[in-house]
């Protein structure tokens, strides 16, 4: 990465420090248990071991990817559950994470979602989950895609799981996406500035259209503002790049 990129992405990493989303503050308690669980339960140590192996850090959809979408969707299963029997509410945030660690296995892959789904039936075969619990991972995981059609769970726990990962993913599409996977696709790529810049209005635009998609109700009143948060952030490094390229 040359220095000027190497600036903005110092530059992008101080914005985002001074434009947290509400939601980190407004959902503080669940944001704190599911990391909590992220890093000490078990079973999650053990899937954290056997997804890095499928993760592709140098194309923006690494384990620290995987790690955030993991600990928010926990966290908004906990919202979205508050109220439930805590152990159901605490098993299917533990489902989600599982989830968010396996959602980009085959990002690399055509099809990476389905391809996902599949393989996590691999990865979590001799794990102490019931075939149901399975199944609700796979879902969560196939449906984790924007922009296609997503298939509907009976079961609402199930549904849940699967739009929380969703959620949990498209909340990187936000400030993340200026201060981690851009870059990281830049220097995956070996982009110069020029081809960023003709790439960048339209990635703008993508990132604007996620706004209307969410799908659980936490997700819907916060994932607006992280995405807002991104486009203004992506605005803002637009206007830098072009005045560097002067």
């Amino acid at each position: 990465m040359n220095n000027y990129l190497q600036h903005l992405k110092l530059e992008a990493k101080e914005l985002k420090s001074q434009n947290l989303p509400q939601f980190y503050d407004h959902y503080a308690p669940e944001l704190g248990h599911a990391r909590e669980t992220f890093f000490d339960h078990p079973l999650i140590q053990r899937c954290r071991e056997d997804a890095i192996p499928f993760l592709h850090d140098d194309y923006g959809h690494g384990i620290e990817h995987s790690k955030n979408v993991a600990i928010e969707a926990g966290a908004l299963v906990l919202a979205e559950t508050a109220g439930w029997d805590v152990p159901l509410s605490r098993h299917l945030m533990l489902l989600s994470q599982i989830a968010g660690l396996l959602h980009d296995t085959c990002r690399l892959e055509p099809e990476h979602a389905r391809q996902g789904a599949s393989l996590s039936y691999k990865i979590l075969q001799d794990y102490p989950f019931s075939e149901q619990d399975k199944d609700m991972i796979a879902l969560a995981i196939a449906n984790h895609e924007a922009f296609k059609p997503h298939l509907q769970a009976q079961d609402p726990a199930a549904q849940l799981v699967s739009n929380a990962l969703y959620d949990g993913d498209k909340f990187r599409w936000g400030p993340d996406n200026f201060v981690t996977t851009l870059w990281e696709i830049c220097d995956y790529e070996e982009w110069p500035m020029d081809k960023i810049l003709n790439r960048f209005p339209k990635g703008l635009e993508i990132i604007e259209s996620i706004s209307e998609t969410f799908r659980t109700p936490t997700g819907q009143i916060y994932g607006p503002e992280f995405i807002s948060c991104g486009v203004h952030m992506g605005q803002y490094l637009y206007r830098r790049m072009k005045q560097l390229c002067l």
